[in-house]
């Protein structure tokens, strides 16, 4: 069987919900912003068996399995890797390629796409260099952020960033880096004309835009000229990695709390997010000024049923809106509207209330949809009998929409009031609608279904997939009939702490940016940036130090060929791999990270530091420990060479153990100086 190709797997995994397939295993309850349920891999009668919807891991805490949506599969099914992941492409509905060799066009556009996020990436933090370093970054931009109130924790947290108004700043960057022109432009942030070339958010400030899983697909630019003429945001252009309508700004961030409470707000713009983030309401994303589509109604779905849109007070064109709210109620979803008072709207009014007063505010001006429709189309007309019927059977139209027939019932009744209208007639306007949509419904289900293959019909637990296929011929035995025992797994190697916090360090903080020191060749202290991995790495590499056990051996060696690539390598990245045992770890680290709640200081003025808020310490005690510990088993060997062979040891050989043992009890000394432990000896 062919191997999966890269891309797809990294299709598969986000397009997969893990709380849908464990769904069908587990029933799970809703516990905070995860989900909890009886373990399925053991018999318990306490539930100890969660669900992370927001970081798509689950975690067993009666056997410690743990992993992604494909480990899940693999326990509890006994997939293979390939088997898995053709499982759940089949559940939804992703497309892998033929198993043949990829032509090289294909590799080639394979390779185009990680390119344009690498592009991107660099992208990202060429702006934010410039936002925090540069002269003009500071002076400009980062004053523009500061007027609009955004603390420096949320700029940070959004990964703003300024594109310098010098012409072709970025574009230089990024051709010295090795980048080619024709991605550049392919992603929108550098432009050619004739013989010359610039970049394309120059003089800007930038809101990098996420995907689900954290990865920059394109950026929104704004200008910071009042010159009419000038175009107020520049998007990128659509790409193969970015397309804006399957793209909801904000939702990388705002996910966990949309599951907390079961309920997503949207707006409009990048500030109007960014302000009620950080006002204390997470759980909102924003269309970016596009209408909103399909797309991204479903992304919202897959952690609520419940939206509410909030409208500027005096926004123009709130008609037009209507087409959003029918998308939304068409979905099955549950859709309310907030109207902010006239002149305001999130980000202003965000501003000037606090979180309590935002939260009763969003809370108490909630209208139902009917009751909103209603209110605007009437608008002082309602005594016209023609414009009064038509209100009503555009409502009613609205309502037609939604799957759900008891839902329909309810809102009908609703309607009979609010105008005083016979239920009966309602029901026969409704009738009449929902006969119309399913046979509109039909026709087109009819134009696009699939002529039905052999394959669907047959035996193999798969319907989708044929038997050769559901099987493959390397997990079957030599009659080709049942998959082959199982071998008994060699003993789980004994797992060292100090190695273990030193990769969950790598994993959780790797491509944060901590400031070093140095002397020059004058003698003079000087400053400079490193990210955590580069760190780590150099100091492993120095003292000719790997980690011991396989499965941490095996990811310092992805990081450090990665680094050699000048790439960092976030956890998502771990979480994409077949080696189920780094998918285990890195999920395992993901579930133990805590967020200390925004509440603590807005409402009850507490400050709390955390691990990131002291790193530069965290970081060199980890490293520091790590050495220390294998200075230590470096000297109990010798120890135990010495008390076992020290009779059989030529002089010299004694002698050079016993130097190497008073080099290493001095070097374990200055480490735990640097630790702040006493050694006894």
């Amino acid at each position: 069987m062919a191997k999966i190709p890269a891309h797809i797997v990294d299709e598969i995994i986000q397009t997969a919900r893990i709380e849908e397939v464990i769904g069908d295993f587990v029933s799970l309850k809703r516990a905070g912003s995860n989900l909890k349920g009886l373990s399925p891999f053991t018999d318990e009668k306490t539930a100890s068996f969660v669900v992370s919807p927001a970081k798509q891991i689950f975690k067993c805490f009666s056997t410690s399995k743990g992993g992604n949506v494909v480990s899940f599969l693999m326990e509890k099914e006994h997939y293979s890797y390939p088997e898995a992941l053709r499982w759940l492409a089949d559940k939804y509905g992703v497309q892998i390629p033929e198993d043949k060799p990829l032509t090289p066009e294909e590799l080639e556009a394979i390779s185009e796409r990680e390119s344009l996020h690498i592009i991107n990436e660099f992208g990202r933090d060429h702006f934010k260099d410039n936002l925090h370093n540069s002269n003009e970054g500071k002076k400009i931009a980062m004053s523009y952020f500061v007027e609009r109130g955004f603390r420096p924790d949320i700029i940070e947290k959004f990964e703003l960033g300024y594109c310098l108004n010098s012409g072709k700043g970025f574009s230089d960057a990024a051709l010295a880096k090795g980048y080619k022109m024709e991605y550049m432009e392919k992603v929108g942030l550098s432009k050619t004309k004739d013989d010359r070339y610039f970049d394309f958010f120059r003089g800007r400030v930038i809101f990098p835009i996420h995907s689900v899983s954290g990865r920059v697909l394109g950026f929104g630019g704004r200008t910071l000229i009042t010159d009419k003429k000038v175009a107020k945001y520049f998007n990128s252009p659509e790409s193969i990695i970015y397309n804006k309508s399957e793209i909801l700004y904000g939702l990388y961030h705002s996910k966990g709390d949309i599951i907390k409470y079961d309920q997503c707000f949207l707006c409009e713009g990048y500030t109007d997010v960014i302000a009620m983030y950080q006002a204390g309401v997470k759980n909102v994303v924003a269309s970016s000024g596009t209408s909103l589509t399909k797309e991204q109604i479903r992304l919202v779905k897959r952690y609520t049923k419940n939206m509410t849109i909030l409208y500027d007070g005096d926004a123009a064109g709130i008609k037009a809106s209507f087409r959003g709210i029918d998308l939304i109620l068409e979905e099955g979803m549950n859709v309310k509207v907030v109207l902010f008072p006239e002149g305001e709207d999130p980000d202003s009014y965000s501003k000037s209330v606090s979180t309590t007063e935002l939260e009763e505010y969003l809370k108490d001006n909630a209208q139902d949809f009917i009751s909103f429709k209603a209110d605007i189309l009437t608008n002082g007309e309602d005594d016209d009998p023609i414009k009064r019927a038509q209100f009503i059977r555009d409502i009613v139209q609205s309502v037609s929409l939604i799957p759900d027939q008891i839902t329909r019932n309810v809102y009908m009744q609703t309607i009979g009031r609010r105008f005083d209208m016979s239920e009966q007639v309602l029901a026969n306007e409704l009738i009449k609608l929902r006969k119309t949509k399913l046979e509109q419904d039909m026709k087109r289900s009819a134009r696009s279904r699939p002529t039905p293959s052999p394959s669907q019909s047959s035996s193999s637990g798969h319907p989708d997939l044929p038997p050769e296929d559901y099987v493959p011929p390397e997990y079957r035995d030599g009659s080709e009939a049942a998959p082959a025992p199982t071998p008994s797994k060699p003993a789980t190697p004994q797992i060292d702490h100090n190695e273990h916090d030193l990769m969950r360090i790598l994993v959780q903080y790797g491509p944060l940016a901590l400031t070093q020191k140095h002397l020059n060749n004058e003698g003079e202290e000087e400053e400079f940036e490193t990210s955590i991995t580069e760190l780590i790495c150099h100091e492993l590499d120095i003292d000719e130090l790997t980690f011991e056990h396989p499965t941490f051996a095996k990811m310092h060696l992805i990081i450090t060929d990665a680094l050699a690539e000048n790439t960092l390598l976030k956890s998502s990245y771990f979480k994409r791999m077949e080696d189920q045992e780094i998918v285990k770890f890195v999920s395992d680290v993901e579930m133990n990270q805590r967020e200390v709640s925004h509440n603590w200081v807005t409402k009850h003025n507490i400050y709390t530091n955390t691990e990131k808020d002291k790193l530069q310490a965290a970081v060199m005690g980890s490293i520091y420990s790590f050495k220390h510990s294998r200075v230590e088993q470096r000297i109990r060997k010798i120890q135990e060479e010495l008390s076992t062979k020290a009779g059989e040891m030529e002089d010299d050989e004694l002698m050079g153990l016993l130097a190497e043992q008073v080099a290493l009890e001095n070097v374990k000394r200055m480490i735990a100086e640097k630790l702040g432990r006493i050694v006894l000896r």
